[in-house]
């Protein structure tokens, strides 16, 4: 399960991440992302952010029923949750699931995920990503 402050709510956090974001698409996943500046906060809806990045997921009817469109969406916030600490902590990023993640096996989607992440130049090591050195030190 994905703890509450690594997930959007608002419709308009996952507008500005979609519309001002980057984008890649995989074969069974579109990876949106958007790392916020201090510009991005004090013009959007939230100053104060807590956790570290925060994820959110569109499964359309496309995908399947509601029972399909469910486990899709179910595997995914399982994969966010193994993401979690290799992402800066100020990024955004919305999962659209296209008809074949339904089909996908999780291991599949979460190194879509991974590629897509890298391949925006998001994707970190978990030290680095905390805040660490590679030799384990604070920064």
């Amino acid at each position: 399960m994905l703890p509450e402050p690594y997930r959007l709510h608002h419709r308009a956090e996952f507008s500005r991440t979609v519309r001002r974001g980057q984008r890649i698409g995989r074969r069974d996943l579109v990876v949106h992302a958007l790392t916020l500046g201090y510009d991005d906060l004090v013009d959007g809806d939230c100053v104060v952010r807590v956790g570290g990045p925060r994820f959110g997921l569109i499964v359309s009817k496309a995908v399947g029923n509601a029972v399909v469109r469910h486990r899709v969406a179910r595997r995914l916030r399982h994969i966010c949750a193994q993401v979690v600490e290799e992402l800066p902590a100020d990024t955004d990023v919305v999962i659209r699931a296209l008809p074949g993640a339904a089909t996908a096996d999780s291991a599949e989607m979460l190194r879509q995920l991974r590629t897509g992440l890298r391949k925006l130049r998001l994707h970190v090591e978990p030290e680095l990503a905390l805040g660490r050195t590679p030799a384990g030190e604070r920064r």
